[in-house]
């Protein structure tokens, strides 16, 4: 299954401590240039821009062609290329958190999760502790309903 992500996924499993479950979960992660740029932007986080120092092998870059498209305007660039990515490549899943891009991702036909889905699923899969990982995460700056994140505690601990 070909998997395309957006920055945030990436960027705050980075900051867990928590990067390797991409490929223990997916085997490979497809992102786009601009996704790529964003996560060696000298205004990231200094502990992603070390790791983002010598990508793994796993995490392929693919160049996106531009489209005019007035739904996918709306978005930051990675978001839109990974979209458009996802689209060109008919990836089984793409990983995007921001509301109003998986509102378009789905309405598009593509099947979505974000950063939660993937906790969710390496949960399941015995990979990670929940408590720990939502512990870690809400030392940063991820934002997500906390009814999200107390449902999610609440099914797995």
């Amino acid at each position: 299954m070909i998997v395309v992500s957006d920055t945030s996924p990436i960027c705050y499993l980075v900051l867990v401590g928590e990067i390797e479950l991409l490929p223990q979960l997916f085997k490979e992660i497809v992102i786009p240039q601009a996704v790529y740029n964003e996560l060696t932007s000298t205004s990231a986080p200094a502990i992603l821009q070390n790791w983002s120092e010598e990508i793994p092998k796993w995490l392929l870059i693919n160049d996106v062609d531009p489209v005019q498209d007035q739904q996918l305007n709306r978005l930051d660039l990675g978001e839109k290329e990974a979209i458009i990515l996802a689209e060109k490549l008919k990836a089984g899943l793409i990983i995007i958190d921001k509301k109003a891009s998986r509102k378009i991702a789905i309405d598009r036909g593509l099947k979505v999760t974000g950063l939660l889905g993937v906790l969710e699923i390496a949960i399941k899969q015995d990979l990670i502790d929940i408590k720990t990982a939502i512990e870690k995460l809400q030392k940063t700056s991820f934002r997500a309903s906390p009814q999200l994140i107390q449902s999610l505690l609440d099914r797995y601990n």
